[in-house]
């Protein structure tokens, strides 16, 4: 599994420079940066040796872009839900328990860091397989945004391109293609009169869910494909 790390919006360059140091720290140099400020002088004095994991980070418009290609896609928050009905923010993962969902598997997992100031958005998260909390003291929650990289790419530390995967393990399936399950999901729900005040919540639990089962391109078309049977039976039975 490759490790991708993503700065959503980042205010303050030196905590690029800091980031880009951490990364290659722990043995990491994937970094994507959306709509980051100038990156000067105070940022590769900050990077310092990590010069040229600054130098080659990939600059993009939206997350979108940052996430295209990836296989799992993990937000990050110091907020964590304390209801099991809150699906944006619950069930959520500690650094630990995600390098066990995500060692000895194919494919890109990005990390999703938000502004130092509001963290991701809900709409952002809505995008994420998995939701990572750092477990910290709940008087003082809020991490500086190097340091919370830091203690993830610690725990990812050994999960890396050339970690390898178990022989005979099937890639997982691509963010496109997951989202055209997602998409045929919500289709499905208007389809059957789902409730609209539940539609949403219901569609985030399910991307929750299936986020989780880290599903492999033949899983997803499986349930595509159960979902079009559905849909035949029921214009068949329609007067």
């Amino acid at each position: 599994m490759e490790v991708r790390v993503i700065l959503v919006e980042p205010k303050n360059e030196e905590n690029i420079g800091a980031v880009a140091r951490v990364t290659k720290n722990f043995g990491f140099s994937d970094l994507y940066l959306v709509n980051p400020p100038n990156i000067g002088k105070k940022a590769f004095s900050v990077a310092s040796h990590a010069s040229d994991v600054l130098s080659a980070c990939t600059i993009v418009n939206s997350i979108e872009e940052a996430i295209a290609d990836s296989a799992i896609v993990a937000g990050t928050t110091s907020k964590p839900g304390i209801s099991v009905n809150k699906h944006l923010r619950m069930p959520f993962f500690s650094p630990q328990e995600l390098k066990k969902k995500v060692e000895d598997k194919r494919g890109i997992v990005s990390l999703l860091f938000g502004r130092e100031d509001v963290g991701l958005l809900n709409e952002e998260l809505m995008r994420c397989d998995l939701v990572v909390c750092i477990p910290t003291s709940p008087g003082y929650p809020v991490m500086n945004l190097s340091h919370a990289v830091a203690v993830v790419l610690y725990e990812l530390r050994d999960v890396g391109a050339d970690s390898g995967a178990v022989s005979g393990e099937l890639p997982l399936a691509c963010l496109e293609d997951k989202e055209r399950l997602f998409a045929h999901i919500s289709m499905f729900l208007d389809e059957i009169e789902y409730r609209d005040y539940k539609k949403e919540k219901t569609a985030l639990m399910l991307r929750r869910i299936l986020g989780r089962a880290e599903l492999t391109a033949r899983e997803v078309q499986t349930l595509r494909g159960i979902l079009r049977k559905a849909e035949r039976k029921m214009g068949e039975d329609e007067p």
